[in-house]
C-alpha cells in the first residue's frame, strides 16, 4: 500500500530558512519600536475558555459565528484557540488582578487561527504582533497608538499605505446610530444579504462592516455616523485629528471603517495597501472603553491595535541582514575533540559557530558558502601538530596559519 505523502493543513504555512529570517526581522521590528514607547512583552496561552471570546468579540461577528477554532477538552469544557490578543489580555489582567499595575502598555506576538478562505498573506494559523495601551482615556493616547503604528511601518519601509481613520462613538452615539441605520435598512431588508438580516435584529452596526457587494450599495445612501456623535465623542475625536496634524501624520476618515469585533468604542484606525487584494488592513485597532466591564472586570479605557506578520512579511522588500557563521571543518576524525573544544570557545566569544568533518575540502567549501560563511577554519594534522589552525576569507580567498588566540581576535 502507497503510503500518502504528508502535506500540511490546509490555511497552515511553514516558515523556514530564510523565511523565518524575515519573520523573526519584522517581529524584532516591532519589538523594538514598542520598547522606546515603553512597552512590556506579554506570553499568554493560546487557548481561553469559549466564553471569554464569545462574550467579548460578539456574537453576530463572523469571527464568533464562522471562524472560531472550538473543542472540548477531556473534561467536557469548551475551549477555543484565541482568534485575537485582545480578549486574553484583559482576562489575564483581571484574573491576575493588576488594577494597580496600571496604566500599562503590553506588546505581544504569536499564533492566532481563524477558519477563513486562505489568501495572500492570511492563513488559519497566522502570526500577530499585539499592542494593548491600558488604563488611560485621552486622545493623545490614541494619537500614540497610530503613531506607534506607522513607526513600526516606517522602521519596515512598506510602500503605498494610507491610514484610514473613524469614531464609532460612545453607547450614546451608537444607540442613536443604530436606530437611524435600523430605519434606514428595513426599507431593504429583502434586499440583505442572510447574515445581513440576522444582524438588523442583533446589531446593526455590524452590517457596516460587510464585504457583501448588496449590502455595500445598499450601505451607500445610509445615515453617516458621524452626525449621532455625543459631543464629548465628537470632542474626542476633533482633539485627536488635531493630535495627528501636529505629528504630520496623514490621514483618510472612513465612515465605514467599525472593525470586526463588538468591543470597539470611539477611535478606530486601518493601515491598509491595495497590494494585498480585498482584505487590505496590514495594521488595524482602536479603542475599546468598555471591555474590562463586559468581561467582570473594573471599568477600564485602553486602546490597541494588531498586525498579521505574514502580511507584513509579504509586503517587505528590503534586505534581511543575518550573521555570517564561521565553519570549522576538522580534517580527521582523531581531531574531533579538538574541534569540539575549539568551536566552543568560539561560540563564548559570541561568534557564530558551525562544525563539521570531512576529508573532502572542496565539499565541504560548497557546503561552507551554502550556510553563508565568509570563513572556513581547516583542523588537520599539520594544524595540530604545530598548535594552530588555518583561517580561510572565502570573500578573498586568502588563507593565514595562526594561533587560537590570534583566530578569535581576527575573527572579532
Amino acid at each position: 500500500m502507497k503510503v500518502q505523502k504528508l502535506q500540511p493543513v490546509k490555511g497552515t504555512k511553514d516558515i523556514l530558512l530564510d523565511e523565518s529570517e524575515l519573520f523573526l526581522h519584522v517581529v524584532n521590528i516591532a519589538r523594538e519600536a514598542a520598547k522606546i514607547y515603553g512597552y512590556h512583552e506579554a506570553y499568554l496561552p493560546i487557548f481561553e475558555f469559549t466564553e471569554v471570546f464569545k462574550r467579548t468579540l460578539g456574537e453576530t461577528s463572523d469571527v464568533v459565528n464562522k471562524e472560531m477554532y472550538t473543542f472540548e477538552d477531556k473534561g467536557g469544557r469548551s475551549l477555543t484557540l484565541r482568534p485575537e490578543f485582545t480578549a486574553g489580555i484583559v482576562r489575564s489582567l483581571i484574573s491576575n488582578n493588576l488594577w494597580d499595575k496600571f496604566p500599562l502598555k503590553l506588546f505581544s506576538a504569536g499564533p492566532v487561527f481563524r477558519y477563513e478562505n486562505p489568501q495572500k498573506g492570511r492563513y488559519r494559523q497566522f502570526n500577530q504582533i499585539n499592542l494593548e495601551n491600558i488604563g488611560t482615556r485621552s486622545p493623545m493616547i490614541d494619537a500614540e497608538m497610530v503613531a506607534l503604528a506607522k513607526e513600526i511601518l516606517d522602521r519596515l519601509e512598506l510602500p503605498n499605505i494610507t491610514l484610514e481613520l473613524n469614531s464609532l462613538g460612545d453607547i450614546d452615539s451608537r444607540k442613536k446610530y443604530s436606530t437611524a441605520l435600523v430605519n434606514y435598512l428595513t426599507k431593504y431588508k429583502k434586499d440583505l444579504s442572510e447574515d445581513s438580516q440576522t444582524r438588523l435584529i442583533k446589531n446593526p452596526l455590524r452590517i457596516l462592516d460587510s464585504k457583501n457587494i448588496s449590502d455595500q450599495k445598499i450601505l451607500e445612501e445610509a445615515p453617516a455616523l458621524k452626525n449621532y456623535l455625543t459631543k464629548d465623542s465628537l470632542k474626542f475625536f476633533e482633539e485627536l485629528l488635531v493630535h495627528l496634524d501636529a505629528l504630520g501624520i496623514k490621514y483618510f476618515i472612513n465612515d465605514k471603517i467599525v472593525r470586526g469585533l463588538d468591543y470597539y468604542t470611539d477611535t478606530v484606525f486601518e493601515f491598509v495597501t491595495k497590494e494585498l487584494g480585498t482584505q487590505g488592513a496590514v495594521i488595524a485597532g482602536g479603542r475599546y472603553d468598555g471591555l474590562f466591564k463586559i468581561m467582570g472586570g473594573i471599568d477600564t479605557p485602553a486602546v490597541g491595535f494588531a498586525g498579521g506578520i505574514e502580511r507584513l512579511m509579504a509586503l517587505y522588500k528590503g534586505k534581511v541582514e543575518t550573521r555570517k557563521p564561521v565553519t570549522l571543518l576538522v580534517l580527521d576524525r582523531k581531531f574531533t575533540m579538538n574541534g569540539l573544544e575549539l568551536a566552543q570557545k568560539l561560540r563564548k566569544e559570541n561568534i557564530q559557530t558551525v562544525i563539521d568533518e570531512s576529508k573532502d575540502v572542496g565539499k565541504s567549501l560548497k557546503k561552507a558558502l551554502g550556510n553563508n560563511s565568509k570563513f572556513i577554519i581547516f583542523l588537520g594534522e599539520d594544524e595540530v601538530s604545530q598548535g594552530k589552525v588555518k583561517l580561510k576569507n572565502l570573500d578573498t580567498r586568502e588563507e593565514k596559519l595562526m594561533s587560537e588566540s590570534q583566530l578569535i581576535g581576527e575573527l572579532k
